[in-house]
């Protein structure tokens, strides 16, 4: 599957330490083919450090790519619902950190979005 994660800074977070590493070890299963921070600078960055083809400085673009299968979102809490939402209704598979929303409505939103 073609993963586009967002919220994949060069400097720091999920993305960097856990995801892209774990991912790359799924390497058979799992191809990173974009990502996307809120800065143009930060995300050239990041495609440069973690040798990903694509970056965007905003989520949009990412998830309305056609070479992304799967969105994993690596933000905080607060900004869940938002870019899982988007994902969702660019008709992507979503990963997402844990806790899925910012409390049980937001979670359950975005289950029923998924189904």
């Amino acid at each position: 599957m073609r993963v586009g994660i967002i919220g994949a800074n060069p400097d720091r977070g999920w993305a960097a330490q856990a995801h892209i590493p774990a991912l790359r070890s799924l390497a058979d299963d799992f191809e990173i083919t974009a990502l996307s921070t809120t800065r143009r600078e930060s995300a050239d960055a990041a495609s440069k450090l973690f040798d990903v083809p694509v970056a965007f400085d905003n989520h949009q673009e990412l998830v309305n790519n056609p070479a992304v299968d799967i969105v994993a979102v690596t933000v905080k809490v607060p900004y869940h619902l938002e870019l899982a939402t988007a994902a969702l209704g660019a008709g992507k598979a979503v990963y997402c950190e844990w806790p899925l929303g910012n409390g049980l409505k937001e979670a359950e939103t975005l289950a029923a979005l998924a189904k």
